[in-house]
């Protein structure tokens, strides 16, 4: 199971997404700090966790290879709120240089964000 400290995800409140053979996770507790005008979780604040989620599950599934985004695209289903906040991501296809991975935010058993993204894998 790969688990590393990425200082970035720290400084709003979340852990580093727990990941093993091509799927990770991430639980984040959504507060007062991570809602928009409306009081409700920012949509910078959803793009980020499912980046970091699919990063994390493109990591668990490669050796010595670097995922870097190259394009990110997320469907905004419905607003979230202040609580718990699940993300869960799945790599999907895999080429020479190319990786697409899938992620979901899910809170109270109802999805928030589908997120289809492709990464670019960089040599260590």
């Amino acid at each position: 199971m790969t688990h590393t400290q990425h200082d970035f995800l720290a400084t709003i409140g979340a852990d580093t997404p727990e990941a093993t053979d091509g799927r990770s996770t991430l639980t984040v507790e959504a507060d007062e700090r991570h809602l928009n005008a409306a009081g409700t979780v920012h949509g910078g604040m959803l793009a980020t966790l499912v980046d970091a989620t699919m990063g994390a599950a493109i990591r668990s599934a490669v050796d010595g290879e670097t995922p870097a985004t190259s394009q990110l695209t997320l469907t905004y289903l419905r607003p979230g709120r202040p609580g718990p906040l699940e993300v869960t991501a799945r790599v999907r296809k895999r080429g020479d240089s190319l990786t697409v991975c899938e992620a979901d935010v899910e809170q109270e058993g109802r999805t928030l964000v589908h997120a289809l993204a492709t990464f670019a894998l960089l040599a260590d």
